[in-house]
């Protein structure tokens, strides 16, 4: 599908180059140094036609003066000129695009950064593969525009400037006819810049559907593959890849006929010096000298244009892609720290809902309304009732994944919003229905739950996992490389793994997400017995469907969309015969 991409003004330009000034400011000194060895690369293409029109004009008037020792004077100081441009060049080269690639570098920690600071709403409306697109290609642009930009405006702007003076003092009604010709030839380029700004826009959001159409086809290869659905990504492939096509058919029309432009303006501003100067010579305005001359500089002026005009191109890349940096970095965080937030330290474990509602933002009502329930320090309470209900939205607001639109939730009876995020999200441990795991060894995915922990305490964090036999029965053991998101390991393992993070985190409040739903009934009944032992002590919340996991619960909750309708222990819900009765027979019928 087609994207509108909207053009950017002038303005909007100046904008995003302000915003990207601030990268440049710790290289300063490396930019200055740049930019000098920019100008001593100018002094050879300056000082040569000087050269040639003293040679030309000495030859022309007095043979006599010009000596071999004069010629050879000159042509070791036009050497030397060269040894130094070749020594500014190198600079430039290396040293600037370095700068470069360390100002890329900056950007894509800060936007990497700033990624992980964006809510959970946030990646539920946006694909992985475009901010992976934003995060590679659109700032490996910028670093060829943050070394040539001001390279190349300094460069031409000094050539420009010397060259007219220069010229002026040979010639200044050539000089004037040459100087008119180059407004028409930036609005003839500008023609063909616009819509060039356009595609290349598009074609950065274009092969962010790409990526984005192979993350998810490839992270889904199982399930492509189960339902024999090969031929039907490959069409679904095949037609953003034909879109990109045609994104970069229409980019490179346009750059074909900027270039073009260019070049035939360069044709007619030679061909005008040629001719009147040619004129002028005849009349005896300028000599011979001064016009050959002349043609060299004409020859460094329109060089030096043109490579500014076609910077157009790398200058409208590098835009575009700090348009597309700062168009996530201008995303707020929605859920941060407030001014004056505190540590969350001492957790005693009291939890309390005060009449809490939440709606996700896309509409469709409140999928909690008006909860309130308190729970007392080292509680286990479980939530139970049909799918949608809200048992995982509930949960996921104890962490601010999300936060309510009305009421307060309180931990030890202070709103969890005056707490900082990281201290209050290590106080809590999650064991998540869909796990996850890092490409890596069992190790390195355990020891996520307490990063720096020994060993030791990872293979005790297993064992209470009920993990530690099945990880020994693997080919490295704890070494064992898990896979792409862990795709070595059966649906039970990874389970295991994900509890052990838990365990090793050893946190004072758990919320347990259909924990051991991917569990065979032996593996099941082990967690079980570990989870026990880690819950006594812990105020728990347990969503579960297998309802026997949860009898031992001392507060059990009915959540329905019409809130919590029942809430009491298993004793005292079966004994009103109601929704929880109801749903424990069923599940007993299917057992």
């Amino acid at each position: 599908m087609q994207r509108t991409v909207k053009r950017r003004t002038a303005s909007e330009n100046l904008r995003l180059f302000r915003r990207f000034l601030p990268y440049f400011k710790p290289r300063l000194p490396v930019l200055l140094l740049d930019l000098f060895c920019a100008s001593l690369t100018t002094v050879c293409d300056l000082v040569l036609p000087l050269i040639v029109r003293y040679i030309t004009n000495m030859g022309a008037t007095n043979l006599a003066g010009l000596t071999v020792a004069t010629v050879v004077k000159l042509s070791a100081l036009y050497i030397v000129l060269r040894v130094v441009d070749t020594a500014a060049n190198y600079f430039m080269q290396s040293v600037g695009h370095v700068m470069g690639t360390h100002i890329e570098t900056d950007m894509r920690r800060d936007l990497f950064s700033h990624l992980q600071d964006l809510p959970h709403a946030y990646y539920s409306n946006t694909k992985i593969g475009q901010l992976m697109s934003r995060i590679t290609s659109d700032l490996f642009d910028i670093t060829e525009f943050a070394h040539h930009c001001p390279e190349e405006l300094f460069i031409t702007s000094i050539k420009v400037v010397i060259a007219f003076v220069i010229l002026c003092g040979m010639n200044v009604t050539l000089t004037l006819i040459i100087f008119a010709m180059l407004p028409l030839m930036v609005l003839c380029s500008n023609y063909f810049a616009k819509p060039m700004q356009k595609t290349f826009k598009e074609s950065r959001h274009q092969l962010g559907e790409i990526n984005a159409r192979v993350e998810d086809s490839l992270s889904g290869i199982r399930v492509v593959k189960s339902f024999a659905n090969e031929d039907l990504e490959k069409e679904k492939f095949a037609e953003d890849n034909q879109a990109f096509l045609g994104v970069k058919k229409r980019m490179y029309h346009n750059m074909a006929g900027f270039h073009s432009v260019t070049r035939m303006f360069d044709g007619i501003m030679y061909i005008l010096v040629v001719c009147v100067g040619a004129i002028f010579m005849i009349r005896g305005r300028i000599g011979a000298a001064d016009l050959v001359a002349y043609l060299l500089y004409v020859t460094t002026l329109l060089t030096s244009i043109r490579r500014l005009v076609e910077f157009t191109e790398s200058f409208q890349r590098g835009i575009t892609g700090i348009e597309r940096f700062a168009e996530v970095m201008d995303i707020p965080p929605s859920i941060a720290d407030v001014p004056g937030a505190v540590e969350l330290k001492d957790v005693r474990g009291e939890l309390e809902f005060d009449d809490v509602s939440f709606a996700y933002e896309d509409g469709g009502g409140n999928v909690l309304s008006h909860i309130s329930l308190r729970v007392q320090p080292g509680e286990s309470v479980a939530l139970v009732g049909p799918s949608g209900g809200g048992k995982t939205t509930l949960c996921n607001l104890i962490p601010r994944f999300y936060e309510p639109q009305g009421g307060t939730i309180k931990i030890d009876d202070e709103d969890i919003r005056g707490y900082t995020l990281h201290s209050l999200r290590k106080q809590i441990g999650m064991v998540q229905q869909d796990v996850y795991l890092f490409s890596g060894t069992v190790l390195t995915n355990i020891e996520y739950g307490r990063p720096g922990a020994s060993r030791d305490e990872i293979v005790e964090a297993a064992k209470l996992a009920g993990a530690h036999d099945f990880i020994m029965e693997l080919e490295h053991g704890y070494d064992t490389y898990v896979g792409e998101h862990g795709v070595k390991l059966s649906g039970g393992q990874k389970q295991r793994i994900s509890i052990a993070r838990v365990f090793l985190k050893n946190p004072p409040i758990l919320i347990l997400d259909e924990a051991t739903s991917a569990l065979d009934n032996e593996s099941e009944h082990l967690v079980q017995q570990s989870l026990e032992g880690l819950m006594k002590g812990r105020t728990t919340f347990t969503i579960a469907h297998r309802l026997t996991t949860i009898r031992g619960a001392a507060t059990i909750l009915v959540l329905t969309d019409e809130g919590i309708v029942e809430q009491g222990s298993h004793d005292e819900l079966m004994a009103k015969k109601g929704t929880y009765y109801h749903l424990y027979r069923m599940y007993q019928e299917k057992e």
